[in-house]
């Protein structure tokens, strides 16, 4: 839910990175950290453990811009990957604004993106979300690599509605942009329509 400070004149909005571990959505954050200036972020966090890179969520306060004389900061976090961290993920969910779903585009992980965004689906509505009604992004990710699955093969397997599709290597940035300004204008244009 977007939190809106009256005083510093600022909304608030929450962007979850969801998908497979190990997928790119923790790439794609620090890809956003690190070509973002100094003046217009926050801190990074990160926390790590030794069965995955991300635990908990990075947090990375961001400005995109204003609504009525208010300054949109959005929220960047990522679920962990791993499916026995699925309480972390389900907390993370609470007050989501918007979701990037980030595939892994490798044959061998086509089951893990398939269960990981089942399991997006489960959590949206342990939250009272509904995915057909929340900004929402499908990234696919690693389209660098050979042993990948073709993109109508991974849009005709993970597409839940009209949501935009983009094509992403997170490790050199391709697509990451993109995809943040995607799920960002589909939060900004719910802001004003009065949505969530």
């Amino acid at each position: 839910m977007t939190f809106i400070n009256y005083a510093s004149r600022e909304i608030n909005c929450k962007i979850v990175y969801y998908g497979p571990g190990l997928g790119g959505k923790t790439t794609n954050i620090q890809y956003i950290y690190d070509t973002t200036t100094t003046e217009s972020k926050g801190k990074l966090i990160s926390l790590a453990t030794e069965t995955d890179r991300t635990l908990f969520f990075d947090f990375l306060p961001l400005d995109l811009g204003n609504i009525r004389g208010f300054k949109t900061r959005f929220h960047l976090y990522t679920v962990p990957g791993q499916v026995f961290y699925d309480a972390s993920r389900k907390l993370i969910l609470k007050g989501v604004d918007g979701i990037v779903f980030v595939a892994d585009s490798q044959e061998e992980r086509m089951d893990a993106n398939i269960e990981s965004l089942g399991n997006l689906k489960h959590n949206l509505s342990e939250n009272g979300f509904e995915i057909m009604e929340i900004p929402y992004v499908l990234q696919l990710n690693k389209r660098d690599l050979n042993n990948i699955v073709s993109i109508d093969d991974m849009v005709r397997e993970l597409h839940v509605k009209d949501e935009p599709v983009f094509e992403g290597v997170a490790i050199k940035g391709t697509g990451v942009l993109e995809t943040l300004k995607a799920v960002a204008k589909q939060v900004i244009m719910q802001l004003k329509k009065g949505g969530r």
